[in-house]
Protein backbone atom coordinates (compact mmCIF):
# COMPACT_ATOMS: atom_id res chain seq x y z
CA UNK A 1 0.00 0.00 0.00
CA UNK A 2 1.33 3.36 -1.08
CA UNK A 3 1.32 6.05 1.65
CA UNK A 4 1.49 8.88 -0.70
CA UNK A 5 -2.53 8.85 -1.15
CA UNK A 6 -1.73 9.68 2.77
CA UNK A 7 -2.76 13.22 4.20
CA UNK A 8 -2.29 14.47 7.06
CA UNK A 9 -5.89 14.08 7.94
CA UNK A 10 -5.55 10.61 7.30
CA UNK A 11 -2.50 10.51 10.04
CA UNK A 12 -4.84 12.07 12.44
CA UNK A 13 -7.42 9.74 12.22
CA UNK A 14 -4.77 6.65 12.18
CA UNK A 15 -3.65 8.20 15.07
CA UNK A 16 -6.62 8.92 17.50
CA UNK A 17 -7.56 5.74 16.40
CA UNK A 18 -4.70 3.97 17.48
CA UNK A 19 -4.62 5.43 20.78
CA UNK A 20 -8.60 5.60 21.60
CA UNK A 21 -9.06 2.14 19.96
CA UNK A 22 -12.38 1.58 17.94
CA UNK A 23 -14.52 4.41 17.71
CA UNK A 24 -17.36 6.10 15.52
CA UNK A 25 -16.75 9.38 13.71
CA UNK A 26 -18.57 11.32 16.04
CA UNK A 27 -16.65 10.06 18.66
CA UNK A 28 -13.12 11.16 16.68
CA UNK A 29 -14.68 14.38 15.91
CA UNK A 30 -15.19 15.00 19.61
CA UNK A 31 -11.30 13.55 20.67
CA UNK A 32 -9.81 15.66 18.29
CA UNK A 33 -11.53 18.34 19.01
CA UNK A 34 -10.56 18.25 22.82
CA UNK A 35 -6.74 17.57 21.87
CA UNK A 36 -4.77 18.06 18.49
CA UNK A 37 -8.01 20.18 17.41
CA UNK A 38 -6.23 23.01 18.84
CA UNK A 39 -3.34 23.17 17.40
CA UNK A 40 -3.90 21.01 14.05
CA UNK A 41 -6.90 22.56 12.70
CA UNK A 42 -9.80 20.98 10.24
CA UNK A 43 -12.59 20.79 9.14
CA UNK A 44 -14.53 18.19 10.87
CA UNK A 45 -16.58 17.20 8.04
CA UNK A 46 -13.28 15.12 7.13
CA UNK A 47 -13.32 13.28 9.94
CA UNK A 48 -16.67 11.00 9.05
CA UNK A 49 -15.05 10.91 5.49
CA UNK A 50 -11.64 9.88 5.43
CA UNK A 51 -12.14 6.62 8.29
CA UNK A 52 -14.38 5.53 4.74
CA UNK A 53 -11.52 6.05 2.23
CA UNK A 54 -9.05 4.55 4.85
CA UNK A 55 -11.23 1.56 4.85
CA UNK A 56 -11.22 1.46 1.00
CA UNK A 57 -7.10 1.37 1.40
CA UNK A 58 -6.89 -1.39 4.03
CA UNK A 59 -5.60 0.83 6.78
CA UNK A 60 -9.17 0.92 8.91
CA UNK A 61 -11.78 -1.75 9.19
CA UNK A 62 -14.86 -0.69 9.82
CA UNK A 63 -18.36 -2.80 11.74
CA UNK A 64 -21.53 -1.41 10.92
CA UNK A 65 -24.49 -2.24 13.60
CA UNK A 66 -27.44 -4.16 12.46
CA UNK A 67 -29.81 -2.35 14.16
CA UNK A 68 -30.52 1.24 15.04
CA UNK A 69 -28.25 4.23 13.51
CA UNK A 70 -26.55 1.50 12.11
CA UNK A 71 -23.69 3.63 13.32
CA UNK A 72 -20.05 2.44 11.97
CA UNK A 73 -17.00 2.15 13.88
CA UNK A 74 -13.94 2.09 12.63
CA UNK A 75 -10.36 0.54 13.91
CA UNK A 76 -6.59 0.56 12.84
CA UNK A 77 -5.49 -2.57 10.77
CA UNK A 78 -2.16 -3.94 11.21
CA UNK A 79 -1.38 -2.03 7.88
CA UNK A 80 -2.61 1.24 9.33
CA UNK A 81 -0.57 0.59 12.26
CA UNK A 82 2.21 0.40 10.04
CA UNK A 83 1.58 3.29 8.19
CA UNK A 84 1.53 5.95 11.03
CA UNK A 85 4.32 4.26 12.56
CA UNK A 86 6.52 4.60 8.92
CA UNK A 87 5.24 8.57 9.00
CA UNK A 88 5.96 9.00 12.88
CA UNK A 89 9.38 8.12 11.78
CA UNK A 90 10.08 10.10 9.34
CA UNK A 91 11.22 13.38 10.30
CA UNK A 92 9.05 16.73 9.71
CA UNK A 93 10.77 19.15 7.59
CA UNK A 94 7.85 21.02 7.19
CA UNK A 95 8.05 24.69 8.77
CA UNK A 96 5.79 25.90 11.34
CA UNK A 97 2.25 26.73 9.93
CA UNK A 98 0.53 29.60 12.03
CA UNK A 99 -2.85 30.51 10.14
CA UNK A 100 -3.68 33.37 11.97
CA UNK A 101 -6.69 35.35 11.06
CA UNK A 102 -5.62 38.51 12.98
CA UNK A 103 -2.15 37.98 11.97
CA UNK A 104 -3.92 38.00 8.36
CA UNK A 105 -6.02 41.61 9.06
CA UNK A 106 -2.64 42.87 10.54
CA UNK A 107 -1.10 42.46 7.17
CA UNK A 108 -3.88 44.81 5.89
CA UNK A 109 -3.77 47.36 8.45
CA UNK A 110 -2.87 50.23 6.67
CA UNK A 111 -6.38 49.89 4.75
CA UNK A 112 -7.76 50.48 7.64
CA UNK A 113 -8.63 52.86 10.86
CA UNK A 114 -5.65 52.35 13.84
CA UNK A 115 -8.51 52.27 16.09
CA UNK A 116 -10.21 48.96 14.29
CA UNK A 117 -6.73 47.80 14.83
CA UNK A 118 -6.49 48.18 18.36
CA UNK A 119 -10.05 46.45 18.51
CA UNK A 120 -8.34 43.93 17.02
CA UNK A 121 -5.54 43.62 18.98
CA UNK A 122 -7.82 44.09 22.29
CA UNK A 123 -9.76 41.16 20.86
CA UNK A 124 -6.53 38.92 20.43
CA UNK A 125 -5.24 39.52 23.92
CA UNK A 126 -8.77 38.08 25.22
CA UNK A 127 -8.50 35.47 23.21
CA UNK A 128 -5.59 33.99 23.52
CA UNK A 129 -6.04 34.84 27.74
CA UNK A 130 -8.80 32.67 26.89
CA UNK A 131 -6.60 30.04 25.20
CA UNK A 132 -4.33 29.98 27.85
CA UNK A 133 -6.34 29.08 30.63
CA UNK A 134 -7.35 26.55 28.77
CA UNK A 135 -4.26 24.84 28.49
CA UNK A 136 -3.43 25.33 32.23
CA UNK A 137 -6.50 24.14 33.32
CA UNK A 138 -5.79 21.45 30.69
CA UNK A 139 -2.55 21.17 32.50
CA UNK A 140 -3.74 21.40 36.31
CA UNK A 141 -6.16 18.26 35.39
CA UNK A 142 -4.26 15.97 33.04
CA UNK A 143 -0.32 16.49 34.48
CA UNK A 144 0.08 14.32 36.60
CA UNK A 145 -1.02 11.45 34.99
CA UNK A 146 1.77 9.39 33.92
CA UNK A 147 0.05 7.69 31.57
CA UNK A 148 -1.06 11.14 29.62
CA UNK A 149 2.77 12.59 29.97
CA UNK A 150 3.95 12.29 26.14
CA UNK A 151 0.67 14.09 25.32
CA UNK A 152 1.72 16.98 27.82
CA UNK A 153 4.75 17.70 25.57
CA UNK A 154 2.69 19.38 22.97
CA UNK A 155 0.82 21.43 25.56
CA UNK A 156 3.94 22.86 26.75
CA UNK A 157 4.85 24.10 23.07
CA UNK A 158 0.99 25.51 22.24
CA UNK A 159 1.47 27.42 25.77
CA UNK A 160 4.98 28.92 24.78
CA UNK A 161 2.95 29.88 21.71
CA UNK A 162 -0.06 30.82 23.31
CA UNK A 163 2.23 32.80 25.81
CA UNK A 164 4.65 34.74 22.91
CA UNK A 165 1.64 35.73 21.09
CA UNK A 166 -0.04 37.21 24.06
CA UNK A 167 2.90 39.42 24.51
CA UNK A 168 2.77 40.42 20.91
CA UNK A 169 -0.65 41.44 20.91
CA UNK A 170 -0.37 43.34 24.49
CA UNK A 171 2.94 45.28 23.28
CA UNK A 172 0.71 46.15 20.04
CA UNK A 173 -2.55 47.39 21.94
CA UNK A 174 -0.11 49.61 24.08
CA UNK A 175 1.63 51.17 21.23
CA UNK A 176 -2.03 52.11 19.51
CA UNK A 177 -2.89 53.25 22.55
CA UNK A 178 -0.06 55.69 22.45
CA UNK A 179 -0.91 56.50 19.26
CA UNK A 180 -4.25 57.39 19.62
CA UNK A 181 -4.18 59.28 22.36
Amino acid sequence: MSTSRLTTTSYVVLGMLAMRGPSTSYQLKRAVARSVGYFWPFPHAQLYSEPKRLVELGLLEVQTEDEGRRRQTFSVTDAGLAALTRWLREPSEEPLQVRDVGELKLFFAELTDPADIRALAARQVAQHEERIATYEDMQARFGDRGELAHRMVPLRLGLAMEYAALQFWQDLEKELEKELA
